[in-house]
């Protein structure tokens, strides 16, 4: 009575998948800490621009300013503004990637679920096959002594 091991023939492309799904992780780690950069940077930029605000203002209500004082702090204003509109087209950007990511890590982990609970009903298929067997091999040795039982009687 041979009982042979389980062997799932699929095994190489579960663990593609799962080595997949890993890199799926990784992105989207990646993803998530390049979006926190993306914030810190948008604060930056937002707290640039309130600096940029009030540095106009003490210009335009400190008196005396020139006229290139005012056009300096005019232009200090408008860069503060474009860059904290660049940073915040950068966070959009960086929180379309993330969700791309989660996206990927879903369909990712899906594909190797499906492919686990594949595995199991294999798995469970060989032990009840193992057993039936096994169940088998002993009902012939039963019904082999039983007969040479029967053999010696008569």
């Amino acid at each position: 009575m041979e009982n042979r091991p389980f062997t799932f023939r699929l095994e190489r492309v579960r663990a593609v998948r799962e080595r997949i799904e890993d890199q799926a992780k990784e992105n989207l780690a990646t993803s998530l800490s390049q979006r926190v950069e993306g914030q810190a940077m948008l604060r930056a930029a937002i707290d640039e621009l309130e600096g940029a605000r009030e540095k106009r203002v003490e210009t335009l209500t400190g008196g005396v300013a020139t006229g290139d004082e005012l056009v300096a702090a005019q232009a200090y204003l408008e860069r503060a503004q474009r860059t904290r509109e660049a940073r915040a087209l950068e966070l959009d950007r960086r929180e379309t990637e993330v969700a791309a990511r989660r996206e990927a890590l879903t369909a990712a982990a899906r594909e190797r679920q499906v492919l686990e609970r594949l595995k199991e009903r294999r798995r469970e298929d060989h032990v009840r096959e193992s057993e039936r067997l096994a169940g088998a091999a002993i009902d012939e040795l039963a019904l082999g002594v039983h007969r040479r039982g029967e053999g010696k009687a008569a």
